[in-house]
């Protein structure tokens, strides 16, 4: 089935056209159909399989059939809420290049930067609110933001936002949609736990679609595990980047602190990078993510904060530095490679204590990762090549202090 297919509003379809989308995914698929007629949906596919869209399409569908038909249209209609500011940003971005040749709008409301926009944006009046919970609360507080003419609400990576830290939040919100008529909840991974909460948020004839219920990851990602001491991660890491030189690489760590580190030691290999944690302001994670997406620099070091939903086109390696603390988040992580119809590739360091969770991965995926050997020559070479370094230690003090500076002048500012 192609796109031109569905009975579309001419200028929607001219902005699939305009992005040069064809034919439906499988999540889209199943779930573009039931949400235009209406149902709850309790949507679970592999990352980088289109789910965004796959609500973003039918949800502006039914608000310009909404508007086209000057039904009672005044007012905020969908609050699509999301856990961090980057992906708001972009499902924000994909509901604008939907809709580009419509009259529905949309807006991203984020913490982290001036309310004074956002606040002139809502006065002018957009159908879309795309949210981190921080700011659409502050807003609702304020008055700026009214919830009572919201039909429909969507939680994209549904099982981190029914989690302890978001439960409360939605609860709240729920409360203030009288006319909330949809729920449409979304993710790449979801346990039985976050599914009994979900259920007990919405409809009892919901719909669940699932797809590929036994691999959470994509099949075109190859995985990868080297057995290393923590020590020497930094080594293959740039043996990695020394060995792919014009590959976009994504490298997790567990840390912020330990995210500049790496950076540095890359630094004193020559190797440019880039990193993005929560030390860093909005403005300042913008910026490096578009550096990133537009190739100024190939190398960025983060933490889990871009591992969710992020899309940045051409990644072809990721890299766990660091095995991540909880088994879901390696899905989430590998899943910013091998999207839509490429190819990726997923590394992972593992140091003798980090075997256990290596165990918790692959059962979590209920299979074996490959290991990847080398030779003890090969070892010591890149032991040497790092001996045989100069290190500027007054540089590498000053490097540090500016950072611990840097960090405490942004708590202040909080």
């Amino acid at each position: 089935m192609k796109f031109e297919d569905y009975k579309f509003y001419p200028q929607v379809q001219k902005g699939l056209e305009k992005l040069g989308w064809r034919r439906p995914t499988d999540i889209q698929y199943k779930s573009i159909p039931n949400i235009l007629e209406g149902e709850d949906l309790l949507a679970i596919a592999q990352t980088g399989t289109g789910k965004t869209a796959a609500f973003a399409i039918p949800i502006v569908e039914i608000l310009y059939d909404l508007k086209s038909n000057q039904r009672r249209n005044d007012g905020v209609k969908c609050i699509v809420l999301a856990p961090t500011h980057e992906l708001a940003e972009q499902i924000n971005e994909v509901f604008e290049k939907i809709a580009k040749f419509t009259v529905v709008k949309s807006m991203a409301l984020i913490g982290g930067v001036n309310q004074d926009p956002q606040i002139e944006a809502l006065k002018k009046g957009v159908d879309i609110v795309v949210a981190t919970p921080g700011r659409m609360f502050d807003m609702i507080a304020q008055g700026h933001l009214r919830t009572n003419r919201i039909e429909i609400l969507v939680l994209d990576e549904a099982d981190h936002m029914l989690d302890l830290g978001f439960l409360g939040d939605i609860h709240d919100l729920i409360k203030k949609l009288p006319n909330r008529q949809q729920t449409l909840f979304f993710s790449a991974t979801i346990n039985k736990k976050i599914k009994k909460i979900a259920y007990s948020l919405i409809r009892n004839n919901a719909i669940r679609i699932q797809l590929s219920k036994k691999d959470p990851v994509a099949k075109n990602i190859e995985h990868s595990v080297l057995f290393v001491d923590m020590d020497h991660k930094r080594f293959f890491l740039e043996r990695v980047i020394n060995e792919n030189p014009d590959s976009k690489i994504l490298a997790f760590v567990r840390t912020k602190v330990r995210a500049e580190r790496v950076a540095k030691a890359m630094l004193r290999a020559d190797i440019k990078s880039l990193t993005i944690h929560g030390d860093k302001d909005q403005q300042e994670r913008s910026k490096v993510l578009k550096d990133f997406r537009e190739g100024n620099i190939n190398l960025l070091i983060g933490t889990d904060v871009t591992a969710r939903g992020i899309d940045i086109p051409d990644i072809e390696i990721v890299i766990n530095y660091d095995l991540p603390e909880e088994s879901e988040n390696y899905v989430h992580r590998v899943g910013r490679t091998g999207r839509g119809d490429r190819k990726g590739n997923a590394y992972s360091f593992c140091a003798p204590s980090e075997k256990e969770k290596l165990k918790e991965i692959q059962s979590f995926l209920d299979k074996k990762i490959t290991v990847l050997d080398f030779e003890k020559q090969d070892f010591e070479e890149i032991i040497a090549s790092d001996r045989d370094r100069k290190y500027d230690i007054k540089a590498l003090m000053d490097e540090i202090e500016e950072y611990e500076n840097r960090k405490e002048k942004f708590k202040k500012k909080r």
